[in-house]
């Protein structure tokens, strides 16, 4: 038999099933699914079930049970333990912590002023007339000046800082300018001041501005000071003149007596003579 040529269509079909074949199978064999599937829906099956503890067992169980000592010292008198992750403290705040801590060590006079709402014209008025005498205007947040002042001898002062506040510093105690000038701002209220080292009140303030200034209160002191030397000494003086004065006015009455006595018998004798 003599062979013949496969024609064109059965190459392409064989290379056709050749693809296939590589490809895997095909798409509608790819997502076919049993009509009929078997699941298994019952509980699984449980081989420990709950048993209670026999009597015995539970009295030994209550007899070896481990009991802590007691403290010797009660818990209540221990210190209140520290929270092991402190709040890390910004750097600005310890900055401006550092800054009010300055203030009230260069300064003699610190006002606190309670601080409404003021225009900003009138504000720069104040901090104007202010600066005139070398008075300066600090804010300060409760939060950054209590921590401070609970630290240091000026913690009476806590009670002040309880709402929005301002703090009216000067290296001299100007007491009677700072008054006028907060006198025509009705929105600053003055709470209290520390004058050299002293804490005083409103009225302690409004007082203290009474008073006269320094070098006058200095001259003042002096005279008295003077005065008292010299009355003592005036005081001891007058017991010796006045003896003196009593003394020199007893010999003038002696000096007189015997004057009297001596002038009779000197004229005697010369009338005698004569009439002999």
């Amino acid at each position: 038999m003599r062979a013949t040529k496969c024609p064109a269509s059965h190459k392409a079909l064989r290379a056709a099933a050749k693809m296939a074949a590589l490809s895997g199978p095909a798409p509608w064999r790819r997502g076919w699914l049993p009509a009929l599937q078997l699941v298994r829906r019952g509980s699984k099956a449980v081989t420990r079930h709950w048993k209670a503890m026999h009597f015995q067992r539970q009295k030994l169980m209550a007899v070896t049970e481990y009991i802590a000592p007691r403290p010797a010292v009660p818990e209540r008198c221990l210190p209140a333990k520290r929270k092991a992750e402190e709040e890390e403290e910004y750097g600005y705040a310890r900055l401006l912590r550092r800054q009010v801590e300055e203030v009230f060590r260069d300064n003699r006079m610190v006002a606190v002023c309670q601080y409404n709402s003021v225009p900003g014209e009138d504000m720069v008025l104040m901090r104007h007339y202010l600066r005139k005498h070398n008075i300066e205007v600090k804010f300060v947040l409760n939060e950054i000046i209590r921590p401070v002042l609970s630290q240091s001898r000026y913690k009476n002062l806590l009670p002040l800082f309880v709402s929005r506040n301002i703090l009216l510093v000067s290296p001299e105690t100007k007491a009677k300018e700072m008054l006028r000038v907060l006198k025509g701002v009705p929105q600053v209220n003055l709470l209290g001041a520390c004058i050299d080292d002293t804490i005083l009140s409103r009225q302690g303030v409004e007082n203290f501005a009474k008073l006269p200034s320094l070098e006058a209160s200095q001259g003042q002191t002096l005279g008295t000071l003077a005065l008292l030397p010299s009355q003592t000494c005036s005081t001891l003086q007058h017991g010796a003149a006045h003896l003196t004065a009593l003394l020199d006015g007893h010999i003038h009455q002696l000096q007189a007596g015997a004057g009297k006595t001596e002038s009779p018998a000197g004229t005697e004798p010369a009338q005698g003579s004569g009439t002999q």
